[in-house]
């Protein structure tokens, strides 16, 4: 089992900065990605961000170059730095741990709004 705990969202003004932090304890695995998906009224969950347990990074293109995921390996934690929010952020965000090795699985935190309004 993986634990996920998730900190940070708030509201925020347009133009404003929000870090989002998901801390994982548990089994996690050798070989995962962590990452934040966001879900708004209405709209399907998307992937926002993600790092694997290499390094590398992916992220929605409506986010490069505003969003930042980065991780602190010896916490076991990421961060998602989102600068220059926009009112098209708005929505609950959600740290999920993807394991593949070993025994593949998938974990979710539980939430953390983010509003972005003025």
């Amino acid at each position: 089992q993986v634990q996920l705990v998730e900190s940070g969202g708030g509201l925020v003004h347009p133009g404003g900065s929000l870090r989002l932090t998901c801390a994982a304890s548990g089994s996690i695995g050798s070989f995962y990605a962590m990452g934040w998906y966001r879900q708004a009224p209405g709209k399907e969950r998307e992937l926002v961000a993600r790092i694997t347990s290499e390094g590398n990074t992916n992220y929605v293109d409506s986010v490069k170059g505003r969003f930042t995921i980065s991780r602190d390996n010896a916490k076991n934690t990421v961060y998602l730095q989102m600068n220059n929010l926009g009112r098209e952020d708005t929505a609950v965000y959600y740290c999920n741990h993807k394991r593949f090795s070993p025994f593949p699985a998938d974990y979710w935190g539980q939430g953390t709004q983010v509003t972005v309004s003025s």
